[in-house]
């Protein structure tokens, strides 16, 4: 469990296939601090330690990354030298800062526009039709594990949404998401909340 929280923004150093594809990421954790079979959300989607080495401020940990994990998220997202936003996961009495995050991604994004709005700047992703009976204003979602909170959501001819988010200065700057421009893809988890009462509004019907 997570909270969109980010702590550190790592980079992938190495990668092969083996089977499932191993990463390599480099980060600034403390490997001591870093359990082998913890999980990391790595870009929104929760990945398990398998080895770690280094030391405090100059780390690495390996995730093995499984072909359902690689269908599910940003295409050509895992190759060396990407960066990626990093959160531990939850330890009980940690504070919950953002929302409930999974790590586990629902789809994947487009950001369509990025305009500046003040110091900060306004983000329209476009959602695929799957998830767009999810998204509402004032909702939660992640972006490659970041915590939101939508701002507005304009439903497309096809059953697919825009939905639009701010980043603040400080976002732009301790993740990834600064460096978004159209076209970029994102990872996508829904609002766990926002899951079931559409569950429970489908039975209803």
């Amino acid at each position: 469990m997570f909270t969109g929280i980010i702590t550190a923004v790592g980079t992938i150093r190495e990668t092969r296939q083996a089977g499932d594809l191993r990463a390599v990421i480099a980060c600034p954790f403390d490997p001591d601090a870093i359990a082998i079979g913890a999980s990391i959300a790595c870009s929104g989607t929760c990945l398990t330690v398998v080895d770690k080495a280094g030391e405090s401020g100059d780390a690495w940990f390996a995730v093995d990354i499984s072909a359902e994990s690689l269908a599910r998220t940003v295409p050509d997202r895992w190759q060396e030298g990407t960066s990626l936003n990093l959160e531990p996961a939850l330890k009980l009495g940690d504070e919950l800062g953002g929302h409930i995050v999974t790590g586990h991604v629902d789809g994947v994004g487009k950001v369509v526009a990025v305009e500046p709005e003040g110091d900060s700047r306004r983000i329209t992703v476009g959602a695929p039709q799957e998830l767009a009976p999810y998204l509402a204003p004032k909702g939660s979602i992640t972006l490659d594990g970041v915590s939101l909170t939508v701002n507005e959501v304009a439903d497309q001819s096809d059953g697919s949404c825009h939905f639009s988010i701010n980043i603040i200065p400080h976002t732009a700057e301790v993740t990834t998401l600064g460096g978004l421009e159209p076209g970029s893809h994102v990872n996508l988890e829904i609002d766990v909340l926002a899951r079931y009462l559409q569950r429970m509004q489908n039975l209803r019907g």
